[in-house]
């Protein structure tokens, strides 16, 4: 099957969205694209905080591993104490 406007597969243009040397933030409020520095083993989220420790496929290819505990049981505190929960 192909698409109307371009003649091009549904996989060929879906290809041209992908973003690679990205992941998003997996918040599910935020959903923000991060964009770690090549190498770097953690990875800030610009737009809520979240931290996550990075592993990289290949030198162009990162893949969360999973949060930085400290940095997101600090924010949920924080945003606890806002809302005034105990």
């Amino acid at each position: 099957m192909t698409t109307e406007k371009e003649g091009l597969s549904t996989a060929e243009s879906l290809r041209k969205t992908r973003t690679y040397g990205k992941f998003r933030c997996h918040n599910p409020t935020c959903m923000e694209r991060i964009q770690p520095e090549k190498g770097k083993k953690t990875a800030k989220c610009p737009t809520c905080g979240m931290e996550y420790r990075v592993h990289w496929v290949n030198p162009n290819l990162p893949r969360i591993r999973g949060p930085v505990w400290d940095t997101n049981r600090k924010l949920a505190e924080t945003k606890l104490k806002e809302m005034g929960v105990k």
